[in-house]
Formats: structure tokens, C-alpha cells, sequence
């Protein structure tokens, strides 16, 4: 099967790539860096030639709501447009568990209306809404520290890891059409308990100080907004398993 990642080098792209590989399959990354922007256009219809599946992995560099809406419903056309126009059979969409919970985060609406740019088009979409990632409490304290203070949102979630994302994706696309998905850790979590020990593991002296996101979308992060549904499927490692192996090295920092 001849497969395409939009935002192939990317946290969760580069798994599915990898993946992709090892069972086979014919693999087209999408990024700029190998000369595809999903966003303009440029080289997409050469990228999506004789594609049976594209997978949507892409993320915005930004939160503000209106920039990355701008930029998710423009990869959404794009790919629509000119996957149908080459002939690609389906799309996959990775997308974040609760989006409707968590009112007022101009992101998760701008992820909104990513989906519904997507299944307003012609080719069949599916969904995948995932949890937050393992990697995400190593993200969070990237851009949180304040010498040696890190100030980490209060959260309850769920994680999963990015491979298993990554591994989960390309076993949807390549086995039968589902509209939604949902997938998930196998444990509940608190952020700050889980980027205080990434600090543990990586030998750092820096103080974790919780931060209760002020508002609606901050009273939902803290309530359990952001975990799964009962329906959605449990996949591991749990965050545990995944600090003792090797993939939190890869993040640097």
C-alpha cells in the first residue's frame, strides 16, 4: 500500500512513518523539509500520486485560535482538493480527546474546526482522537522553566504514547473505514506529577509549580475534561513503562 504523512517528521508523524516501513508499505513523508507544503500546496499533487491513504499528523506552531484555524482548515482543503483529484482513496486525521470539553481553548477549537473542514470534503476521513502524549509533560517543561522553576498547568490526564499513536494510526488506515475513533493510556494522571518525574529521571534541580489555568477551559482541564470516553480503546505503554525505555531521550533537554 502506497501511504502519505502530512507532517511526516514530526512527534507522532515520524512513528507512523516508521511503522509504515517496517510492515512494507510504499511511504511519501510530507513535511517541508522533503519539499511538500500540505498548507499551499506546493508539491502535493506529485506527493499524493498513486496514494491509497494519506494520514493527517500535522500541528500548528501556534495556539492563538484564529492562526491556527487559518492554517488547520487550509491543510484540510488541500488535502481534500487534491487528494481527490489524484485519486487517493481515504484520509486519516489525528485529532484530541475532548475537544468539546475544554470550552474557550482557542486551540482545541481550532482542532474543531480542522475536523469539520475535513469531513465536509469529498474523500472518506476518519478521526482518530487521541490523549495527551507521554512526551507531553517533556514539552511542557521545554517552555515552562523559569531558571530553576518550572510552572506546569494543573491537568488530569490520560496519556499515551506517541509510537503507540503513531502504530495505532497505521492500523486504522490500512484496515477498515471508522468515522471516530478515540484511543488512550491505560492509567489517569496528574501533569504535575508526571513532569516532576521526567525532572527525577533526567537528574534536574528544578521545582515544579502547579499552575491552575484561570477559566472555563482551565476549571475542565482540572475536572477530568481531557479523559477519554468509556468507548475509547486502551493502548500502552503505561507513562511508567515509557520513562524507563528509550523514547524520552529522543526529545532532548
Amino acid at each position: 500500500m502506497r501511504i502519505a504523512v502530512a507532517g511526516g517528521t514530526g512527534v507522532v508523524g515520524r512513528y507512523v512513518v516508521e511503522a509504515a516501513h517496517q510492515a512494507g508499505h510504499d511511504v511519501v513523508v510530507m513535511s517541508r523539509r522533503s519539499g511538500v507544503d500540505v498548507r499551499t500546496g506546493d508539491g502535493l499533487p506529485e506527493a499524493l500520486k498513486d496514494v491509497d491513504v494519506a494520514i493527517d499528523t500535522t500541528n500548528a506552531a501556534t495556539t492563538n485560535r484564529a492562526k491556527a484555524t487559518a492554517f488547520f482548515t487550509d491543510v484540510a482543503g488541500q488535502l481534500q482538493a487534491v487528494g481527490a483529484a489524484q485519486g487517493v482513496g481515504r484520509l486519516v486525521a489525528l485529532s484530541i480527546v475532548g475537544l468539546e470539553r475544554v470550552p474557550g481553548f482557542g486551540y482545541y477549537e481550532a482542532k474543531l474546526a480542522h475536523e469539520a473542514a475535513l469531513l465536509a470534503g469529498p474523500l472518506p476521513v476518519s478521526i482518530v482522537r487521541a490523549t495527551q502524549f507521554h512526551e507531553f509533560p517533556a514539552q511542557v517543561l521545554s517552555r515552562a522553566g523559569a531558571g530553576p522553576l518550572a510552572f506546569v498547568p494543573v491537568m488530569r490526564i490520560q496519556p499515551v504514547a506517541a509510537r503507540a499513536v503513531g502504530e495505532a494510526l497505521l492500523g486504522i488506515a490500512t484496515g477498515p473505514i471508522e468515522t471516530t475513533i478515540e484511543i488512550a493510556g491505560p492509567e489517569q494522571k496528574n501533569l504535575v506529577a508526571l513532569a516532576r518525574a521526567i525532572i527525577r529521571k533526567r537528574h534536574r534541580r528544578v521545582v515544579v509549580a502547579p499552575l491552575p489555568v484561570p477559566g472555563r477551559a482551565g476549571r475542565a482541564m482540572r475536572t477530568g475534561g481531557q479523559l477519554p470516553s468509556p468507548s475509547a480503546r486502551l493502548i500502552g505503554p503505561t507513562f511508567e513503562e515509557w520513562l524507563d525505555g528509550g523514547d524520552l531521550a529522543t526529545l532532548g533537554g
